[in-house]
């Protein structure tokens, strides 16, 4: 059964963690998103995670629903019956989930969980993100445990975050954020581990100068080596199994040196969003260039079925983002690595 259970969730993690690689998380917001990321790591051969943010979830409940749980639901529930057809593992994750969104977003999706655990079904989603970042660190971690706890009683894994990562993501915007902000301190993470390690299993999103957005390679000022220090202190604290399962947030326009050094530092997961939506626009939008007569009935004309039927455009699009899911997993040396039948 491809999507994983929290058990071979757990391993993959650990064993990305012990080898210094880790796994691409995109974001999808359709069935042809989803199926091509599922193409992207089967064609790789990697392992990954699929995931959905609150627009993503509302887009795929349509413009008459615009409910962000239901459309995670539908989304989710895609993904297991496809996945069962493909020969890598895949888990499900949903994206930043702000305060204000809980009661709308992650914990509806939790009930769910629950009702189909009763009905002897696995979980829908394998973990989920908590973004408290807007919140003083002591508040992010009161709701980070108290979620947490909840998550744990049904096999869930929480995401969190300290620090904010820059730019704007699904329409929550953190431009202007100030730059003490842009980087969680070794002190954070380790109130986190304190404050989260006994209440269950959890990622950390620490923020080392991210930025989300479209940026090129060199633009963004990434600092890696705060990762370290943050693991080191705990390490030094706690010994070595207090080592954090860290997530890289906002990598466009990261060089490979940049996401190589964070691998070693101990991330997991690498969350990827503005690349694969232009990987998936950049040969629809080349189809519209190429066959304009056909998709358009102009001067009285009828067009050309065959091209202007959404399947000869949706198809390609596919391709382009399963193409760039490969290279995320070739750049996160998780290529090739599937646990899989292992």
């Amino acid at each position: 059964m491809p999507v994983v259970n929290f058990q071979q969730y757990c391993k993959m993690l650990d064993t990305a963690k012990e080898n210094h690689y880790a796994y691409p998380a995109i974001n999808v917001s359709s069935i042809a998103t989803a199926n091509a990321v599922l193409k992207g790591l089967a064609d790789a051969g990697s392992d990954g995670i699929i995931q959905v943010s609150t627009g993503g979830g509302e887009f795929a409940s349509g413009s008459n629903v615009k409910d962000m749980a239901l459309g995670a639901i539908s989304l989710a529930q895609h993904v297991h019956l496809m996945a069962e057809r493909y020969n890598v593992f895949v888990a499900l994750h949903t994206d930043h989930c702000q305060p204000g969104k809980l009661d709308t977003f992650v914990r509806p999706l939790i009930e769910e969980t629950k009702r189909r655990r009763q009905k002897g079904l696995p979980n829908l989603f394998n973990s989920h993100m908590f973004d408290g970042s807007e919140l003083p660190m002591v508040e992010n971690m009161q709701i980070a445990e108290s979620l947490l706890e909840e998550c744990a009683t049904v096999e869930i894994i929480l995401e969190v975050e300290t620090g904010v990562v820059g730019g704007e993501e699904d329409g929550v915007s953190h431009e202007g954020a100030p730059a003490e902000k842009l980087f969680t301190t070794p002190e954070d993470m380790l109130y986190a581990y304190e404050k989260l390690s006994k209440k269950g299993r959890f990622m950390l999103a620490a923020t080392f100068g991210n930025v989300h957005g479209v940026y090129k390679p060199g633009n963004v000022k990434l600092k890696p080596a705060i990762l370290k220090q943050g693991q080191d202190a705990l390490t030094k604290k706690y010994g070595k199994d207090a080592r954090l399962d860290l997530v890289f947030h906002g990598g466009s326009g990261s060089t490979l040196e940049e996401i190589r050094e964070t691998l070693d530092y101990g991330v997991v997961k690498m969350n990827i969003d503005t690349d694969t939506q232009y990987a998936f626009t950049r040969p629809i939008v080349d189809h519209m260039f190429k066959n304009y007569d056909g998709m358009l009935k102009i001067d009285g004309e009828v067009g050309n079925k065959k091209y202007y039927d959404p399947r000869a455009y949706m198809k390609k699009g596919e391709a382009g983002m399963a193409e760039r899911v490969g290279v995320g997993a070739s750049d996160l040396r998780s290529k090739g690595r599937t646990l899989f039948h292992k």
